[in-house]
């Protein structure tokens, strides 16, 4: 039998690490429960983009909230380089999301006129001003563009995140959670090959967040596929990051990542001829080079969606001692470092970082099932 822990956060991606690393500098005692690599977690299928100006919208309760997840990493990627080694490949360096449609014109010029009343940096670039700063681009009628967005390496995040939570006292067993344990309406623990005891659980587990046995009611999240491919980058061509309505580009250690699709395809983590066709379509039109470029890999996640689209973080409020952290969608590595944040402080009881209420009760648990 495992010994007592203070807080046992169920999943080992972007979230749970995050989670793990915050309450473990807190001073918790904390147990992750880590499945490791299977078949489809997000995190190790994400691009790692920093974009909640290109993906916001004027009505996005959680704008605010995505830039200072963004931010966070300004100041955690050279922290968790100086105290685990692990360089988590923060690119900050500005992301285009360009206009391939007279439609689409109006529309992104008025997000750039909302942003910037504001006071947040972006700009509207005129179709030439696009060909001539970026002239292997295939036709476009402009682009927004915003120079503090960027991108950073999944993989390595994770990994720094881990080991920083470790080296704060934090332990991480290789399990699969099946149920949670309750006395009453209290939690006592997680079941998994062995009882693991504790005051409180944090459930992190991503687009499986639903699946533990035991849970007071369902948790409004399902598994949405995103598939993506990898082709060298291509010679003579700076690195960037570019964002349509159809897809995108990253740039990132010599390749391009292509990306993405959106399919309710259950837990099938599975590549398809059409998802590919559509990633490279997408790509080519934004930069007809890559059509050249032999295909490397290829690759699915699966992403946990919520009803509303919004993250679900927070306390459980129908038993004693369960949180929730997860149903970030296609927001989970810019959510990330900032969402631990707000666990531990919601578990601490102390104001949050995010003084905004509204953005707070769109976060709200119980905001799905009030029964």
């Amino acid at each position: 039998m495992a010994e007592f822990q203070e807080v046992i956060v169920v999943g080992g991606g972007a979230i749970g690490a995050a989670c793990a690393r915050e309450l473990a500098r807190a001073g918790r005692s904390v147990l992750v429960i880590d499945r490791g690599r299977g078949t489809g977690e997000a995190w190790t299928a994400a691009g790692g983009m920093l974009a909640p100006q290109i993906e916001a919208h004027t009505e996005d309760p959680l704008f605010d909230l995505g830039l200072a997840g963004r931010n966070r990493y300004t100041e955690l990627a050279p922290s968790l380089q100086e105290t685990t080694g692990i360089d988590i490949g923060l690119w900050q360096e500005g992301i285009a999301q360009v206009a391939q449609t007279e439609d689409s014109v109006e529309l992104l010029k008025s997000k750039v006129a909302w942003q910037r009343q504001q006071g947040h940096l972006c700009d509207w670039l005129a179709a030439d001003e696009v060909a001539t700063r970026w002239p292997w681009m295939g036709p476009t009628h402009g682009a927004l563009w915003a120079p503090e967005e960027g991108a950073l390496n999944p993989v390595p995040l994770v990994e720094a995140l881990l080991a920083d939570a470790q080296a704060a006292g934090a332990r991480v067993v290789h399990d699969t959670a099946t149920r949670l344990e309750r006395r009453g309406d209290r939690i006592i623990g997680v079941v998994g090959k062995e009882i693991y005891h504790s005051d409180a659980v944090v459930i992190a587990a991503g687009a499986w967040s639903g699946k533990l046995d035991g849970l007071p009611r369902p948790i409004s999240v399902e598994p949405v596929r995103g598939q993506m491919a990898a082709v060298p980058w291509p010679q003579m061509i700076e690195p960037f990051i570019m964002y349509s309505a159809d897809g995108y580009i990253i740039a990132r250690e010599g390749e391009a990542l292509l990306g993405s699709t959106m399919e309710n395809a259950g837990f099938e983590a599975e590549v398809t001829s059409a998802g590919l066709a559509s990633i490279f379509s997408a790509a080519t039109s934004l930069c007809p080079g890559l059509a050249k470029q032999e295909v490397r890999r290829t690759w699915a996640g699966l992403r946990p969606v919520t009803p509303d689209g919004l993250p679900i973080v927070g306390r459980e409020p129908s038993v004693e001692g369960l949180w929730l952290a997860t149903g970030h969608g296609r927001n989970g590595i810019l959510l990330a470092a900032i969402t631990g944040l707000l666990i531990a402080e919601m578990m601490s009881g102390d104001s949050t970082t995010i003084e905004d209420l509204d953005a707070l009760k769109a976060l709200d648990p119980a905001r799905f099932w009030r029964w």
